[in-house]
C-alpha cells in the first residue's frame, strides 16, 4: 500500500512539473502579469478576482477601453484572466455573452487598428552599421552590437531568439551560415528548425563575416554567442537579455540622427519581412526565414511594402 501513495505522489509531481512547462517561462511571466492588474482593478471596487465572474471581467474590460488600452491588450488581458482561472482550477466563461458583446462594442466605438512599431527598413539599417563602424569603441563591443543587428534582421528573428543562440547553434558552410533554433515563440515544444542566413554582396553589411568577427575577436568557444560586458569591454559569461536588443537598437538610431520612438525590437523583424516583401519575395518564403505561423501578419508586412508601389496614383498624370 505505502508503495502506491509513494508512486502517486511522484506521478502527482511529475504531473505538476508537466503542467509548469506547458508554457514558456516568459508566458506564464505575461499571464501573471496580466492577472495582477485585473486583481488590482478587483481589490480597489470591492471585487473578487479568483474565482470571478464573467460580468466583473466585462466591467475590467470596459475600465481598460476608457484608459486607451490597445484593442490586442484588452484581448490579451482577457486570455491571461482566463487561463490563470484554469490553471487554478476555476472555471470563468470567456465566451459569456455579456464579455463578448461588449467586446463587440469596444471595437465598433473606438476602433480596433493595431499601430506597430517601426520596421527597420535597409536603408536605416545601414545608416545605423555606419554609425557603429565610426564609433572609437573596442572592436569587441562594436563586433558584438552589429552583429546582433545584421543577424535579427537578416533571419527575422525575435528579440529573445536572437540572445538564446548559442556558439553551438552556428554552422559556417560554403554558402554562409545555418542556425539552428532550438525554441521560438511558435515551436514550444523544442522541434527546433534552421535558418540559412547566405553571404552578402557587400561584406560591410553582411551578418555572416560580422558573426565571424565577433567570435574571432570575442574568442567564444562555448555558452551563450551575445553575452554582457561586465567592466569596460570585459565580457562576461552571462547572456544578453532580449531587453537589451531593444536598447541597442535604439542607442545606434539615436546616434545615427534617427527619431527612436517608435523603434524596439521587434523592428528588425518586421523590417526584414517588409523589405523582403518590397524586394518581391514570395509570402511563403518571408513565413520560412521568420517562422510565422499565420499568414495574416506576414500579408499585413506585404500590404506595408506595396503600400506606394500599387498605388492606383501611380496611373494618373498629373
Amino acid at each position: 500500500m505505502n508503495n502506491i501513495i509513494t508512486d502517486i505522489r511522484a506521478l502527482q509531481e511529475e504531473t505538476l512539473l508537466n503542467l509548469k512547462n506547458s508554457k514558456s517561462n516568459n508566458t506564464v511571466r505575461a499571464y501573471n502579469s496580466d492577472f495582477n492588474d485585473f486583481g488590482l482593478f478587483c481589490a480597489k471596487n470591492g471585487f473578487k478576482s479568483l474565482p470571478s465572474e464573467p460580468k466583473i471581467v466585462s466591467l475590467y474590460l470596459t475600465h481598460l477601453s476608457t484608459n486607451n488600452v490597445k484593442m490586442s491588450t484588452l484581448k490579451r488581458r482577457l486570455v491571461s484572466i482566463g487561463v490563470i482561472h484554469r490553471l487554478k482550477g476555476h472555471y470563468l466563461d470567456t465566451k459569456h455573452p455579456s464579455i463578448i458583446e461588449n467586446i463587440m462594442g469596444i471595437k465598433r466605438r473606438k476602433g480596433s487598428i493595431q499601430l506597430g512599431k517601426k520596421p527597420l527598413l535597409i536603408n536605416n539599417l545601414k545608416k545605423i552599421i555606419n554609425v557603429i563602424d565610426d564609433l572609437n569603441n573596442q572592436d569587441i563591443k562594436k563586433f558584438r552590437d552589429r552583429s546582433i543587428i545584421l543577424i535579427g534582421f537578416s533571419g527575422g528573428f525575435r528579440r529573445n531568439e536572437i540572445v538564446s543562440l548559442d556558439y553551438d547553434d552556428l554552422d559556417f558552410v560554403t554558402e554562409g551560415l545555418k542556425i539552428t533554433l532550438r525554441r521560438s515563440k511558435t515551436d514550444q515544444y523544442g522541434e527546433g528548425s534552421v535558418k540559412g542566413l547566405p553571404f552578402f554582396d557587400s561584406t560591410q553589411y553582411c551578418p555572416v563575416i560580422s558573426v565571424k568577427k565577433w567570435i574571432e575577436t570575442s574568442k567564444i568557444k562555448s555558452g551563450p554567442l551575445f553575452r554582457r560586458f561586465a567592466k569596460g569591454s570585459k565580457l562576461s559569461e552571462k547572456r544578453l537579455t532580449d531587453q537589451s536588443v531593444a536598447l541597442i537598437i535604439k542607442q545606434y538610431l539615436k546616434l545615427a540622427g534617427i527619431d527612436n520612438k517608435n523603434y524596439s525590437g521587434h523592428s528588425l523583424r518586421s523590417g526584414f519581412a517588409t523589405t523582403a516583401a518590397e524586394s518581391g519575395a514570395e509570402e511563403r518564403s518571408i513565413m520560412a526565414m521568420t517562422g510565422h505561423k499565420s499568414t495574416e501578419m506576414v500579408r499585413r508586412y506585404i500590404k506595408e511594402a506595396n503600400l506606394f508601389k500599387n498605388n492606383a496614383l501611380n496611373k494618373i498624370k498629373f
